[in-house]
């Protein structure tokens, strides 16, 4: 299943897309898509409507980020080997975790804010883990039990909040509104064969930056959801982007960011895509 929620910042609706490519609203049937429903009752219960009799969603209407009401962005930084060494960072003997904010998600093709001062704005496209049951402790071994799907993410990051700015983490950069553009749907677990091997790729104004493939991940899903475990109690709906191949502006020599006007188009094989224009804050 592709699960979706479509509609104006606030009032999205729930939506699921048919084998056709036709958004459908199945607000009928759910609420929302999010952590109550994302569970293995509830994916049952979402697979076995007939989209056939909802209605069509209006061609143009905003596609939402594709999961609601998240408690927890729980993010692996430098998961990429090349990545790792084009950023200047030794190669991580395990994930390397931080959080975004939740107010920083937004629809896939929102515009990105420029926040104010900011001069070094960044892209990264990174594949989404979204839970669907309540994480603790958890083995390696099942670690990919407690997931509900997969999802388009892009990290958007603002480099000199997050490493040059005095207090040493990297929350600051990460986390202003429109950081965060998550979709556009969530591909149910079932539907993606290896999450481990999907090839990836983002633009700039029509110019390819990134292009690589989940294979290099230096933590696997299932690796990193059983690591997290360990430190935070995931629940349901909440987000795990898992880090970023190589070819961000930061590691570019020159350095290259973004500024009002540039477009970022991203795309994982089998997940969708997304676009994005930078505007001013």
């Amino acid at each position: 299943m592709k699960l979706m929620r479509v509609g104006p910042q606030g009032q999205e609706k729930p939506a699921m897309l048919d084998g056709s490519g036709v958004i459908r609203d199945i607000s009928d049937y759910v609420d929302d898509i999010n952590g109550e429903i994302l569970g293995a009752e509830g994916l049952a219960k979402l697979a076995a409507i007939d989209l056939s009799v909802c209605p069509e969603v209006a061609a143009g209407t905003r596609i939402g980020p594709c999961v609601g009401s998240p408690k927890n962005v729980i993010c692996v930084g430098l998961n990429y080997t090349d990545h790792a060494i084009e950023t200047n960072n030794p190669i991580p003997t395990e994930p390397v975790l931080f959080s975004k904010a939740v107010t920083s998600l937004c629809g896939p093709n929102d515009d990105v804010e420029k926040p104010r001062g900011s001069t070094m704005l960044d892209w990264e496209i990174e594949l989404a883990i979204i839970i669907g049951k309540r994480a603790k402790y958890v083995s390696e071994d099942n670690a990919l039990d407690y997931v509900a799907g997969f999802a388009v993410f892009n990290d958007v990051s603002e480099r000199e909040f997050q490493t040059k700015r005095p207090g040493g983490q990297w929350l600051k950069g990460k986390s202003h509104e429109t950081f965060g553009p998550l979709g556009p749907w969530m591909v149910t677990k079932d539907e993606v064969e290896d999450p481990s091997d999907l090839a990836m790729e983002l633009k700039v104004n029509g110019k390819s930056m990134q292009k690589g493939s989940t294979k290099t991940f230096i933590f696997h899903p299932a690796t990193v959801v059983s690591h997290i475990s360990n430190f935070i109690t995931l629940e349901p709906g909440d987000i795990i982007p898992t880090g970023t191949p190589p070819g961000v502006g930061a590691g570019m020599n020159p350095q290259v960011f973004l500024n009002p006007g540039d477009v970022m188009e991203l795309e994982i094989e089998g997940l969708g895509a997304q676009k994005q224009t930078v505007v001013a804050a």
